[in-house]
């Protein structure tokens, strides 16, 4: 069906009233965005985005992001209209409630079709460019269509993930950029003088402009979009926020508050609409939408059966292979864990296909490169390498954006305390439960001469504090294999591990299910009751809490050492587990641990009887033995702490 510009308005100005409704009937939400992008978003779905609302997972469809997930307004009205989800008018009406499937900004995993979580802006635009890449390697032949607006190309997101995008010329990536030249505290003439057309063109991209209310400048810039070959596409689209509301259009007022019943009233009229009639779909939109997307099912069907090899499912490795494929390390032996990482890293990846990723421009240091598995390079996609350059942010955000196509496990690294860097885009992981993973090397101060810039010291407690997010420190090269495994069977949220820059030796009593469990006993001498000296340690600081330990034993006295890699999995055991390794009885306890004490006090018995041997100062600039020395991570310290105790 060839749609008229009548049609296509008719459609355009239904979504803006829409919208304004349901923020109005919310009392908070931001109609202003959608009514601008309306005439570009109905143009869009009616007549270039493949999706098929009967089956939101297909995986031949184009991806559809908004990055600015404000305008979630227009998310929802699109889809009811085209009927993703089933989701009807009534639901319409619950937008920002608790337990809505219209969520104050589109949530992956709540509402069916919204391929990744947005709100924080720029994030989407980077997530894009993580779908895209997923959509090369899966040889899906989709496009991937990104909205954004003046925040997300002001946010440092933008710049790290569109200047990798467009060195890769990664085509098949459309940004619609809605430029209305609005931001909440007025014209962005008060604090942005870019010329966005030559940054893009600086980038290597293909930029087109259109007015973003003609139909036919819209029709034209995207058919030529969609013939791009060799580069990213922008198309900055001229609009006007609130565009049909007769009073509060171009204004900051109809950014992030309800238009009110009297201008969302006014603005009804003004569009042709009856003022008294709210939430009305009228019936031709509604066929509209039905033709296109009935047509599209049956698409989808007939791509199905062409391709059943492609999935884009994202499934647990085979368990048993991956504990088969990993090396071996013999007790007595050392090796910084960094340098073990990359070699079980490197063995996993040969029977993990879908491990596809790379480091901030630091893979020689923590060691993530896949021998022999290629590279990823400037319209090259074939290979599992990535190098992201020096963009962290950026990164983590495209590796989520390749986790999100589904089929694929995105893997980004650097040095722990960047980590920083990595923490909006990591806490969406969470959010969305992403399996992605992320290696952190340098993992404390024994990084030495660097200094306290390259230290971490409250990294640790960083990550542990974000829901969903599963951490490891390895005490060893096994602890270290068995973190790997349990990092790739973990598919409902991201993972990330910490390396060591100086080498740790290899220990006895290691056990993969201990790893797998968070935390276990190591060793232990003695009587074990209320007299033990209970110490728990993560990392390079077990090996030092166990000859601690044996120091005391050398004196009659009964020890415990838990090695505890992984502090979220063992909160997550069974109280039956967890007292069994940490019994109530042993009240006697020294935590050791080259971080903040921030968190650790939760396996404090008593805080009388339980002392802290951590790192709650930053670091300096030196050899690392001196530091050690210098902070008191020695044997003899920690001996000296625990005889405190006693």
């Amino acid at each position: 069906m060839k749609l008229t510009n009548e049609q296509l308005k008719l459609a355009a100005d239904t979504v803006r009233c829409l919208c304004a409704d349901i923020v109005d009937k919310a009392k908070s939400g931001h109609p202003g965005g959608p009514m601008g992008q309306a005439d570009l978003a109905v143009s869009l779905w009616l007549k270039y985005l493949n999706i098929d609302p009967k089956d939101p997972k297909w995986p031949g469809r184009d991806r559809m992001v908004f990055s600015g997930g404000h305008t979630s307004a227009l998310v929802y009205s699109l889809s009811h209209l085209a009927g993703v989800g089933g989701l009807t008018i009534d639901e319409l009406k619950t937008f920002r409630q608790l337990g809505s499937r219209c969520a104050g900004h589109p949530e992956r995993g709540v509402m069916p079709g919204v391929e990744v979580t947005t709100g924080p802006l720029g994030q989407g635009i980077a997530m894009g460019v993580g779908l895209a890449l997923g959509a090369k390697k899966a040889k899906t032949g989709n496009k991937t269509w990104v909205f954004c607006g003046d925040g997300d190309m002001e946010e440092g997101i933008s710049h790290e993930a569109c200047s990798w995008a467009g060195t890769m010329k990664l085509d098949d990536l459309i940004l619609v950029y809605d430029s209305n030249r609005i931001t909440i505290e007025g014209s962005t003439d008060i604090s942005m003088a870019d010329d966005v057309k030559r940054r893009f063109e600086a980038y290597k991209w293909k930029v087109l402009e259109c007015d973003g209310h003609d139909f036919d400048a819209i029709d034209r810039v995207f058919k030529r979009a969609l013939k791009t070959v060799g580069q990213p596409v922008l198309i900055i689209a001229s609009t006007h926020i609130g565009q049909g509301s007769p009073n509060k259009h171009d204004t900051p007022g109809c950014h992030g508050s309800p238009l009110g019943a009297e201008e969302t009233a006014a603005t009804k009229k003004a569009l042709g609409f009856d003022p008294d009639k709210s939430f009305y779909v009228p019936e031709e939109v509604y066929a509209m939408f039905n033709e296109r997307f009935s047509r599209l099912s049956r698409q989808s069907k007939r791509w199905r059966r062409a391709h059943p090899e492609i999935t884009c499912e994202t499934k647990a490795p085979d368990y048993l292979k991956l504990c088969a494929a990993i090396p071996k390390f013999e007790v007595g032996t050392s090796d910084a864990t960094r340098n073990v990482s990359g070699q079980v890293q490197n063995a996993l990846a040969k029977i993990v296909p879908e491990l596809v990723g790379g480091s901030a421009d630091l893979a020689p240091s923590n060691k993530t490169y896949m021998k022999d598995l290629g590279d990823i390079g400037p319209g090259t996609f074939e290979g599992r390498n990535i190098h992201y350059g020096i963009r962290e942010l950026g990164m983590t955000a495209i590796a989520n954006g390749l986790t999100a196509f589904g089929g694929w496990r995105g893997l980004g690294a650097t040095f722990f305390v960047f980590s920083d860097y990595c923490k909006p885009a990591l806490r969406l992981a969470a959010l969305m439960r992403l399996p992605s993973i992320f290696v952190f090397s340098h993992d404390s101060f024994y990084v030495g001469e660097d200094g306290p810039t390259h230290e971490p010291v409250e990294h640790l407690a960083a990550l542990r504090v974000i829901p969903g997010v599963t951490t490891f420190r390895p005490a060893d090269a096994n602890e270290t294999a068995y973190a790997w495994v349990e990092m790739l069977m973990n598919v409902s949220g991201p993972s990330c591990i910490m390396t060591t820059r100086q080498n740790l030796p290899t220990l006895e009593g290691v056990r993969h299910e201990g790893v797998a469990k968070g935390g276990y006993v190591i060793f232990q001498s003695g009587d074990q009751g209320m007299s033990t000296t209970l110490f728990i340690a993560t990392g390079s600081e077990v090996s030092l809490a166990i000859d601690a330990a044996k120091k005391l034993v050398e004196e009659g006295r009964s020890v415990r050492v838990v090695s505890m890699p992984s502090v979220e999995l063992f909160l997550a055991q069974k109280d039956v587990y967890r007292n069994d390794v940490i019994p109530e009885i042993m009240r006697k306890r020294v935590i050791v641990e080259a971080g903040v004490r921030f968190g650790w006090d939760r396996f404090a018995a008593d805080p009388r009887t339980t002392r802290y041997v951590t790192m709650d100062r930053y670091g300096d600039s030196a050899p690392y033995k001196v530091l050690a020395q210098e902070f008191g991570f020695t044997v003899d310290n920690v001996v000296k702490v625990a005889k405190e105790l006693v």
